[in-house]
């Protein structure tokens, strides 16, 4: 019985030895791959397949590095879409290079694989959990379907990735177009802290690599910098129990094509309104020509700014195109009024009978008609009042010399101002019997003030156009 007893004990201890014995030996089989696994011959897969075992790798854990592991960042900027000015928003398809070290993934010189590919292990190994903010949109499809992922002899991963997002800038609309928009995105980790995963740039770049089939496509890039991101620029900025997270960020500074803006609105504009002003070396009483010029110049203006502004940004405040279209039609508009207010005047009927001929001065033709209806020669008369007086005065006096019984020169109905009507003086015609007279001015014709409108208008509305030029260009470019 006892013997049978022995028998029984030793024959489980021999049971459980065995057992012992192979679970050391599965357990080492799976955790130390053999040099074979990495022997020439031997497929990339089938290396991918041995590191990242399931008993040895995890890809829910971190990489085991001492201190904080460094994710270095590049990015290579592919090409810029055509930028869309009613909504401030560009397309950027750019590569992002995210580089590590894990030591889980070393493996052998054996091979002669210089790096594993592993784009078909993607799901299998651990990848940062990097973020976009501060950007516009996605363009679908939403998960990139373009990336690469190499695994290095020392542990080093390579990931790259190609997105393509329409980003939202930043711009001074209210010096539209002359501003220079500001599009910015920037990259964290979402559940990693800055104590366990740190961004940095990759060789300590301050500027956007470019490809060089960089596709532009009228997006005008001009500058671009990356930089970490500024504290107050993280989406947890205002909750500071979140914790501190690393962040960098890529600004890509953008300019507008002004040749188009000048090719389009301002030349023409210019050319619109200073068209206007061709009214005022015209007669005063072609009615037809300055209307037809007047009119067409509003209309075309107005063709040309309305089909021009529906693709322009919508904005609340004034922008310097706001301030171009309004002052140019108030040019236009002004120099229509001025033809009505020359034809309303030219039509008038004068005061007083004053005669008015062509090409000569209406003060030295009422001057004449006193002179016994005496007429100058017409050089006199078309150098002036100054030339003709002197001459006149010698008229006067030899008329006394006949016996003229006219004492007066003036005309019967020439409007003076006598001093012995009584206390008061009083205003009456030439040829009432009055002893003392002084001449009262006549006025103008009101065909020489229609004219006269004509000569300041020519002057006052071209120069105050060169003055706004002058201003609005200067003002508006300082601020770009």
């Amino acid at each position: 019985m006892f013997g049978r007893w022995q028998v029984v004990t030793a024959s489980v201890a021999l049971c459980f030895a065995l057992a012992l014995l192979l679970s050391e030996c599965i357990t080492n089989c799976q955790t130390t791959p053999t040099d074979d696994i990495f022997e020439n011959g031997r497929s990339d897969k089938e290396i991918l397949d041995a590191l990242l075992m399931a008993t040895r790798y995890d890809k829910r854990l971190l990489p085991p590095v001492s201190g904080t592991l460094t994710v270095n960042m590049s990015v290579l900027l592919l090409s810029l879409a055509s930028p869309d000015e009613s909504s401030l928003k560009y397309e950027v398809e750019f590569l992002l290079q995210q580089q590590w070290y894990d030591p889980r993934l070393r493996y052998y010189n054996q091979s002669s694989y210089d790096f594993l590919n592993a784009i078909h292990h993607h799901n299998d190994v651990w990848l940062p959990d990097t973020y976009f903010i501060m950007h516009g949109d996605f363009k679908d499809p939403l998960i990139p379907v373009h990336f690469a992922l190499r695994i290095f002899r020392n542990g080093t991963v390579n990931y790259l990735m190609r997105r393509h997002l329409i980003l939202s800038c930043q711009g001074a609309l209210h010096i539209f177009p002359f501003d220079d928009p500001q599009c910015s995105f920037a990259m964290e980790s979402i559940s990693y802290e800055q104590s366990a995963i740190t961004y940095v740039w990759k060789n300590d770049e301050d500027t956007l690599r470019k490809s060089p089939s960089l596709t532009t496509l009228n997006a005008y890039l001009i500058q671009n910098q990356t930089i970490a991101c500024p504290t107050k620029a993280s989406w947890r900025a205002n909750n500071p129990a979140s914790g501190n997270y690393s962040c960098l960020k890529v600004d890509l500074i953008f300019t507008r094509d002004r040749a188009f803006y000048f090719t389009t609105v301002f030349i023409p504009g210019i050319i619109l309104v200073t068209s206007s002003f061709i009214t005022f070396w015209l007669e005063w009483n072609a009615v037809p020509a300055r209307v037809m010029i007047g009119v067409t110049t509003m209309l075309n203006f107005f063709t040309t700014s309305n089909g021009f502004r529906s693709t322009l940004p919508v904005v609340s405040n004034l922008t310097a195109m706001n301030v171009w279209d309004g002052v140019c039609m108030c040019f236009i508009y002004a120099s229509l009024l001025e033809f009505v207010c020359v034809n309303y005047v030219g039509r008038k009927r004068p005061l007083h009978n004053v005669v008015y001929r062509p090409g000569e001065n209406p003060v030295t033709q009422h001057v004449i008609q006193g002179v016994k209806k005496t007429r100058l020669p017409a050089v006199l008369s078309r150098i002036g009042l100054i030339l003709a007086t002197p001459l006149i005065q010698s008229l006067r006096l030899n008329n006394r010399d006949t016996g003229d019984k006219k004492p007066d020169s003036s005309g019967p109905n020439e409007i003076v101002t006598c001093t012995n009507c009584g206390p008061n003086p009083c205003t009456h015609t030439a040829n009432n019997g009055c002893a003392t007279e002084v001449r009262k001015k006549e006025p103008p014709h009101p065909i020489r003030v229609a004219k006269t409108i004509d000569v300041i208008a020519r002057i006052t509305f071209p120069t105050a156009y060169a003055v706004f030029l002058i201003f609005f260009f200067i003002h508006y470019k300082g601020f770009s």
